[in-house]
């Protein structure tokens, strides 16, 4: 026998938990600050005239990582000897710490095999205290460093942005649930999270949002690459301008990379109308380049449109949200009238224009949220504005989609709802002026099926072949790529005719009823295990007596009707049926006769 381990108290298991997803967010914090680091440090070392020794390469790297976060930096050594703030956050470090701490609070969500894992709200605070632990560490190492941390960036955001991904590691362990709500929540939010049919529209909502603001932010790439296409020679000037050694423009092109994501989202601001700030006293939109930029030397800034009034090419950005609003309203109308539904289970004209609206009003605030990250100070003085101005493209966002989206959505739901068979078809009855028209126009279609019906036939006219029958025109034509909704299947006229000519006597015209099918079978539904079999129901039975105690009465089982029908269309067709015995004919008695012998008065033993 094996001898198993004293089980722990709850509370010391509880506790036991919380110290492991504490753990695991100090280690979350630890990798993506070492990855960091062993970057900084590869830089560093490979650099031929390096700054400052290891000490201030690893501030450095302390000091990015926060930023990463969306701390706010500060470059205390400058030729004017004024602070000089660095907010413009490369959105692309943000995807790690962001995942790490996703996968930490996830980890200590779930349930272990053998351990006891502990509560929603335990797990979250847990990893949050750890992660945060490791970054008020490292912002106290870094306040040496050639970049020091504002204070303040610490509680927000880059508290809120830890908290907010280990809130959604939690919920993703949760089985990402909707709902219930707190219960501190307002009751007529509660009662309407409770239904299936709102959370049903707030999810068609909420994946219509995603996409919306998913096409604005591939747009912005795609504009962005077509401006640096167009200025490559500029960009490439830049690149080389910055470093001469090969390090220097590793590095260059390491932050480059990072910050792709923020200039495509200073594409899609562009593309809205209200642009984006290139100093305090420049603005970049799609009507043209006022004030004086204030442009430093960068590869991805070579895109910035020129000064003076835009042209026709610059206009052409203002499609971007165009194509936004429509990927929008099909997201919405693809679950408002699914093509797979009938007409009843669509959603109505008022349903369509609230979910659109609700999703046009998540697309803007996703994109102000976006821009607002995407953009901040460089420096002070002219560099203190740098990128696009959230709360200007955020509402801007909301009426490119709602103004479109939402007639966009009752266009394509009336699109989807309409009526099969409205347009011109082939076997639709023409106008007699139109019949030589018509001929003539279909002289390929006629012949296709003619070719067609010759196969069928076996190339003897008005001849059934092999038992076909020869199937009468017009009926069971292929369909045509103009006109997808024709299945070939006959009308009820047809099908009315031909059980007609069947009843008469006559041959069975193609298309008729489906017992003239000689591979149809009625009963082909029917369960064909042992269950149903005769052996099995009589043994069955016979188990059922022996357990009632003698309650059950001396009958056999009763057959189903179908299982009747079933055993009598086995039967050999050649078998003779069984002669029905008299009425007056009494059953025999299934017991056997007694071999004792009967006593003096003729009655037998008594069993």
């Amino acid at each position: 026998m094996t001898e198993r381990s004293p089980m722990l108290p709850p509370e010391r298991t509880r506790t036991l938990a919380l110290a492991s997803a504490f753990l695991r967010g100090v280690a979350a914090a630890g990798l993506g600050l070492g990855s960091l680091a062993v970057l900084v440090t590869v830089v560093w070392i490979s650099s031929p005239y390096p700054d400052s020794g290891p000490g201030g390469a690893l501030r450095a790297a302390a000091a990015v990582w926060l930023l990463a976060h969306g701390a706010e930096l500060v470059r205390p050594d400058t030729l004017s000897g004024v602070p000089a703030p660095v907010g413009v956050v490369p959105l692309l470090l943000v995807a790690g710490p962001v995942w790490l701490a996703h996968r930490a609070a996830r980890d200590a969500a779930e349930p272990e095999e053998g351990r006891r894992r502990p509560s929603q709200a335990g797990a979250f605070c847990a990893v949050t205290a750890g992660y945060l632990l490791v970054a008020a560490g490292a912002a106290a190492y870094a306040r040496d460093g050639s970049l020091r941390v504002v204070p303040d960036t610490l509680a927000f955001p880059v508290a809120l942005v830890v908290a907010g991904a280990a809130a959604a590691g939690v919920w993703t362990a949760a089985g990402r649930p909707f709902g219930p709500l707190p219960s501190w929540s307002p009751l007529v939010l509660q009662e309407a999270v409770a239904r299936t049919l709102f959370r049903n529209r707030a999810e068609a909502a909420c994946r219509a949002a995603a996409v919306g603001a998913a096409v604005l932010v591939g747009g912005g790439a795609l504009l962005v690459a077509v401006a640096l296409g167009r200025n490559a020679a500029a960009a490439q000037d830049s690149f080389l301008a910055l470093s001469g050694d090969w390090s220097g423009r590793l590095a260059v092109l390491l932050l480059a990379v990072s910050l792709v994501p923020n200039a495509a989202l200073w594409g899609a601001a562009y593309g809205l109308g209200p642009g984006f700030a290139l100093g305090t006293g420049a603005t970049a939109t799609p009507l043209g380049l006022t004030g004086t930029p204030a442009v430093p030397h960068f590869p991805l800034l070579a895109a910035a449109p020129d000064q003076g009034p835009a042209t026709p090419l610059n206009w052409a950005a203002l499609a971007v949200p165009a194509v936004a609003a429509l990927a929008l309203a099909w997201c919405v109308v693809r679950r408002a009238a699914p093509a797979d539904a009938p007409r009843a289970q669509a959603w109505s004209p008022r349903e369509t224009v609230l979910v659109t609206g609700l999703a046009a009003l998540g697309c803007g605030a996703g994109t102000a949220l976006l821009t607002a990250v995407a953009g901040g100070p460089l420096g002070s003085g002219a560099l203190a504005a740098f990128g696009p101005v959230w709360w200007l493209a955020g509402p801007a966002a909301l009426a490119w989609t709602a103004g479109i989206g939402v007639p966009a959505a009752l266009l394509l739901r009336l699109w989807r709802l309409r009526e099969r068979g409205w347009a011109w078809r082939r076997d639709a009855d023409a106008p007699e002026g139109a019949a030589d028209t018509g001929r003539a126009d279909d002289g390929d279609d006629d012949d296709e099926d003619a070719e067609d019906a010759e196969d069928v036939r076996g190339g003897t006219a008005g001849n059934d072949v092999d038992g076909v029958p020869e199937a009468p025109e017009g009926t069971g034509k292929p369909r045509r790529w103009w006109a997808p909704w024709r299945t070939g299947a006959p009308s009820d006229s047809t099908v009315q005719e031909n059980q007609a000519g069947a009843a008469a006597g006559g041959p069975a015209p193609a298309g008729g009823a489906p017992e003239d099918d000689p591979g149809f079978e009625p009963y082909d539904f029917l369960p064909t295990d042992p269950w149903h079999e005769k052996e099995t129901r009589e043994a069955r039975w016979a188990s059922l007596k022996r357990g009632s105690g003698g309650l059950m009465a001396d009958f056999p089982a009763r057959i189903p009707a179908a299982l009747r029908s079933e055993e009598t269309s086995e039967q050999p067709a050649d078998a003779k049926p069984a002669e029905a015995k008299p009425a007056e004919a009494k059953p025999a008695d299934p017991k056997p006769a007694d071999p004792k012998p009967a006593d003096a008065d003729g009655r037998g033993a008594t069993p």
